[in-house]
């Protein structure tokens, strides 16, 4: 789709400048969303952004990412090369206002880019004000350019010319200021997963990873691209067919100001009772959706009812509703929208805001979709039955529970929360926590030590069903989760409402060992496939109980210290100094209540890990790796990724 009509008109003055680079380092938030893990590798994707622009446009089809031990890391392309001729508008040579002036760039440019990943042209300029230094390297018109930035962008080595090259293209070398991120370093599951989602929205465009920490590296490059990035998905999945895959260019016309290029591939699973819906506007994933996502549900919702009311496959003046109808759906979507009507709700690009994607999106699928149907009856007429099953399954589920809450006898799910919830006495369910605890034993000692008012406890007996490979109903006929799904009383799947939850936070707590971590796992993909409001709003946490206590008496008085890991233990052991006792925890249980209040429960003292989905493409995989039915898969990914010599989970930490 790519237009190379704009080939020579990307020189120095299409870089226009529209203010000054200010206040970046001062509030980095405003512009990278956070200084935690997210915002450390948003860093990368700005300067990645602007290579994928390149070859979205057709200008190179290798973009090369390399983590150096230095805690640098480097992004090579082969596009054009940032233009490094004189701008105009400014006398300073065009790259270099690409990376010191906030709002430069081409991308204000129609003539430049038709589409590009960055609106507002401050990827750039901000990598370089949140770096201790960073480099960049220009091959262009038959020479190699060279310029330097240090201490946040202040500019130390001039442009220059270093050679001379036949070749074109961009690199550059960063190192993330450690003054902002601490002690961070950048993650290869990240970064593989982010480098591969864009090698499926660019098909035939080559992403290699390298990092000379571990000698790991990898390529990402497909033929079928956004077709490859469903059958991945569902790989582990029972599927109706094969992806479904559709693309077309819509034009101007009374309803679209300007062309707009839609990709959509999409697959039912008949074993999947979830909703996996990822969207992209010019390669940046939409985690909040927008636009684009409503006019694809909408269009969907009519293409299905208008198909079955026609083939009278629905009961008189009945509807499917788009929950009953998007149950087991994989769907990819992706929009490539020209900058004068690109609109975003925030920086980091989160939720599309365009109004003209709305229509576009409910047209394109509404048309596509309406036709594919009617050329595949076989495969429509099951679709139909799958929706109309999970309407039946949803209107049962909703009148079991308006009786449950007519209805004054005890029911079996009474009885089993009588028995094992400790509640919490609190009626305002956003300050209440639930712990989920592993065994009685540490039941009992939460149970004794929590905050009453606003903290309940869950114990769990043994560990629980792995939910990915078995069937709704067997997962609500064990105790477990029956008692879980009652004990947060928002219901469960298509049916679950986050407004309606019990809690504000829902704590795993279990024993820091590896059957724990077993545990932690099960939860967190029953969590996943049931209840994944939850996780995308943040409100499940894995609590971090203390390894050890060093101790000692002085003057007939005990004095101790928590450590959570060794690093911490040698510091502990310093403190208390010679003559020390070392506790190791093998269990909750093992810690009176007062211990466990202390480290594990306090709001004020506790650390807990917050459980995110930023990564898709790498949760989807992950999951259906580690607890699929597939162990071949499942044991070739832990010999080849985990350290037996370390204890660690896969979670990515938030504090």
């Amino acid at each position: 789709m790519a237009d190379k009509n704009i080939t020579n008109s990307y020189t120095a003055d299409s870089i226009q400048v529209l203010e000054g680079l200010d206040a970046v380092r001062k509030r980095p938030g405003m512009y990278i969303g956070s200084t935690n893990i997210v915002g450390f590798h948003q860093l990368v994707w700005e300067v990645v952004n602007n290579s994928t622009d390149e070859a979205m446009s057709g200008y190179g089809d290798k973009i090369t990412v390399t983590i150096h031990k230095n805690g640098s890391i480097t992004i090579a392309d082969e596009g054009r090369g940032i233009p490094t001729g004189i701008n105009k508008q400014t006398g300073q040579p065009a790259v270099h206002l690409v990376f010191s002036t906030l709002h430069a760039g081409g991308k204000f440019s129609e003539s430049t880019y038709k589409t590009s990943a960055g609106l507002h042209g401050v990827g750039a300029s901000v990598t370089n004000a949140l770096s201790e230094w960073l480099d960049v390297t220009v091959y262009r018109e038959g020479k190699v350019h060279h310029l330097r930035y240090e201490n946040g962008g202040k500019l130390v080595t001039p442009l220059e010319v270093v050679g001379n090259t036949n070749r074109t293209g961009t690199i550059v070398n960063f190192k993330p200021d450690p003054k902002i991120f601490g002690n961070l370093e950048f993650k290869w599951d990240t970064i593989t997963s982010h480098l591969q989602e864009s090698a499926f929205l660019l098909n035939k465009v080559a992403f290699i990873v390298k990092d000379e920490r571990s000698g790991l590296s990898e390529e990402f490059y497909y033929e079928k691209g956004l077709i490859e990035y469903v059958d991945i998905i569902n790989r582990n999945k029972t599927a109706l067919s094969k992806p479904i895959y559709f693309e077309d260019i819509y034009t101007n016309n009374d309803k679209l100001s300007q062309p707009m290029e839609i990709e959509v591939a999409l697959q039912y699973c008949s074993d999947d009772y979830g909703e996996t819906v990822l969207s992209y506007v010019n390669n940046l994933r939409t985690h909040d959706g927008g636009t684009h996502e409503t006019g694809f549900r909408t269009g969907l919702t009519r293409a299905v009812n208008d198909f079955a009311t026609e083939h009278n496959l629905l009961r008189k003046g009945v509807k499917l509703d788009g929950n009953d109808i998007r149950e087991g759906l994989t769907a990819i979507i992706s929009v490539r929208i020209p900058e004068s009507i690109l609109q975003f709700e925030s920086q980091t690009k989160g939720k599309l805001g365009t109004n003209e994607a709305n229509w576009a999106l409910n047209s394109f699928i509404y048309t596509k979709l309406t036709y594919y149907l009617q050329e595949n009856h076989e495969f429509a007429v099951s679709l139909i039955k799958k929706c109309v099953d999970a309407q039946n399954a949803r209107i049962a589920a909703r009148k079991a529970k308006e009786n449950l809450r007519k209805t004054k006898k005890v029911t079996n799910n009474d009885m089993i929360l009588s028995g094992k919830l400790t509640p919490a006495q609190s009626k305002d369910y956003k300050k209440n926590e639930l712990f989920i605890v592993e065994g009685n034993s540490a039941g009992g000692t939460a149970k004794s030590g929590r905050d009453r008012m606003y903290q309940a406890v869950l114990p769990l007996r043994g560990k629980p069903l792995n939910t990915d490979t078995s069937t709704v109903d067997k997962m609500l006929k064990n105790e477990e989760f029956a008692t879980l799904i009652s004990t947060i009383g928002a219901g469960f799947g298509q049916n679950f409402d986050i407004e309606d939850a019990h809690y504000g936070k829902i704590i795993i707590m279990t024993d820091a060992d590896y059957d724990g971590s077993h545990i932690q796992t099960l939860l967190l993909t029953f969590f996943y496939h049931y209840m994944k409001p939850l996780l995308k709003a943040g409100m499940i946490y894995i609590a971090v109980p203390p390894l050890y206590r060093v101790s000692k008496q002085v003057n007939k008085k005990l004095i101790f210290e928590y450590a959570w890991d060794d690093q911490s233990l040698e510091a502990a052991k310093e403190k208390i100094g010679p003559g020390y006792k070392i506790t190791r925890y093998k269990g909750l249980g093992e810690m009176n209540a007062d211990q466990l209040w202390e480290t594990t429960l306090n709001p004020e003292t506790r650390t807990l890990i917050r459980v995110n989905i930023n990564d898709p493409l790498l949760v989807e995989m992950r999951v259906s790796t580690l607890m699929g039915n597939d162990a071949n898969v499942r044991r070739k990914w832990i010999e080849e990724n985990v350290d037996f010599n370390a204890y660690d989970t896969f979670i990515d930490e938030v504090k």
